[in-house]
């Protein structure tokens, strides 16, 4: 089943005043199911607007967003995806177990569903021991765990992230890519990931979507075949051989503009 479809997507911004801005033009995408799809750009290139558009929280001005055979509006009422940015949005006066419950109490689930399912998400990214603190006693990586496990407390098909790691260190990133990759490879989740980073971009995907300056389009879909990712991956021929393609790619973006 396909998970994500965009069809001549178009974004205008103030349309029609003097601080018009367009964002994105004909933009035409497919993300199938169960895959990971990076998207990456140069800033303001719309990234972050079109995984907006995915979730419904901003409205196309032309073409159709479906996701999970739905128009995203519906996909959205529906829960069909859980959602990550670059912070972890949690909040400071609820345990780290009571906010991986909330999308599970705003779907009205049973206390003891949402204790249950809120504890085998905090198990699967590691932090069952964590459940009773609170968010300012963790680390920034352990914030983002609890931000990925309340993503995905609702078991969604979908999983949107915009920059999520952005703002960690270097050895805290890798060991979180890693932690998702195994996440998403449990739970078979679709993953739309927003970065600007082409070596975090490389070893999380499957294909990686290079995109222009604004008006932000589609240039380029790379297609990326490492294997099981582990810490050897970082060092193969592999994958320094997709950082230069999706390099040169985004230097031909430069070009075009």
């Amino acid at each position: 089943m396909t998970a994500v479809e965009l069809v001549g997507v178009g974004k205008v911004f103030n349309p029609g005043r003097a601080d018009q801005v367009v964002a994105l033009t004909g933009v035409d995408l497919t993300v199938e199911s169960g895959q990971f799809v990076s998207l990456i750009g140069p800033s303001g290139c719309g990234k972050s607007t079109l995984l907006r558009l995915v979730a419904d929280l901003v409205p196309p001005s032309e073409g159709t967003v479906t996701v999970a055979g739905k128009p995203a509006r519906k996909a959205r009422l529906d829960q069909e995806y859980g959602i990550a940015f670059q912070q972890a949005g949690l909040f400071d006066w609820r345990t780290v177990q009571r906010n991986v419950e909330l999308p599970l109490e705003l779907r009205r689930a049973s206390r003891s569903e949402r204790r249950e399912r809120a504890r085998e998400m905090l198990d699967l990214v590691g932090l069952g021991d964590f459940a009773r603190h609170y968010p300012p006693q963790l680390s920034g990586g352990m914030q983002q765990r609890v931000a990925i496990a309340r993503a995905l407390a609702v078991h969604p098909p979908l999983l949107l992230m915009d920059e999520p790691f952005g703002a960690l260190d270097e050895m805290t990133r890798e060991r979180l890519q890693d932690e998702l990759l195994r996440i998403c490879a449990r739970t078979g989740t679709s993953t739309i990931f927003v970065t600007h980073s082409i070596p975090e971009a490389v070893y999380l995907s499957d294909r990686v979507v290079v995109m222009s300056p604004r008006p932000g389009r589609i240039t380029d879909v790379i297609d990326i075949d490492l294997g099981s990712r582990n810490e050897a991956t970082r060092q193969s021929a592999d994958f320094f051989a997709g950082i230069t393609e999706v390099r040169r790619a985004l230097r031909g973006t430069e070009v075009a503009a």
